[in-house]
């Protein structure tokens, strides 16, 4: 069964209809086998350790969900949301904490959870932010990477998958506020 052929049949069937939609770029079953392998990672990783995640709102909410699930260690979750888009398709350049975390960071084992590195920018902002709060360490998992994005310089420790230079939506992702509850990620296209 090709990819379309889920989503008609599958619970995101009213995608099929969207010409904004324009094509899979991650099917669900890839999404959930990198998840599970992304947990297993970090479970080795941080076994006996202090580990807190922190999802970066709105976008990581799903991501986050599915990966806490299927660490097989002790884990804490906070939520920061930040925004650098509004409601555009690309960045502002200008990153604004939304809602700030409600943990103490001081000697925790931290992983940013991120559902997409596009420019770094936001993902910059948080490293600094967060290191001033004195974890005992601090890693970064994100599903998505966009090609071009400097993976030393920010530190990623675990990413999901690397994408082109496209905007996408889906679990998690959206367009203003629209696709967040696909199962999958597609390509967007907003003048479709």
């Amino acid at each position: 069964m090709s990819d379309m052929e889920q989503v008609v049949t599958g619970a995101n069937a009213w995608a099929n209809s969207d010409p904004k939609l324009v094509r899979t770029v991650i099917s669900e079953a890839e999404l959930n086998t990198r998840v599970q392998s992304l947990a297993k990672e970090i479970s080795d990783d941080y076994f006996g350790k202090n580990l807190l995640l922190i999802g970066v709102l709105k976008g990581a909410f799903l991501f986050m969900a599915d990966l806490a699930r299927a660490i097989s260690v002790p884990v804490e979750v906070d939520f920061m949301a930040v925004s650098s888009y509004g409601s555009a398709t690309r960045t502002s350049g200008v990153v604004r904490i939304l809602k700030d975390l409600d943990l103490d960071l001081t000697g925790r084992d931290v992983i940013i959870v991120e559902d997409i590195i596009d420019s770094g920018l936001t993902l910059s902002y948080l490293i600094r932010n967060l290191k001033f709060r004195s974890p005992a360490s601090l890693a970064v998992c994100a599903l998505l990477v966009k090609d071009g994005v400097d993976l030393e310089e920010l530190e990623i420790g675990y990413i999901g998958f690397k994408i082109p230079q496209e905007f996408v939506v889906g679990y998690g992702l959206d367009a203003a506020e629209r696709y967040r509850n696909l199962s999958y990620i597609s390509v967007y296209d907003e003048n479709a």
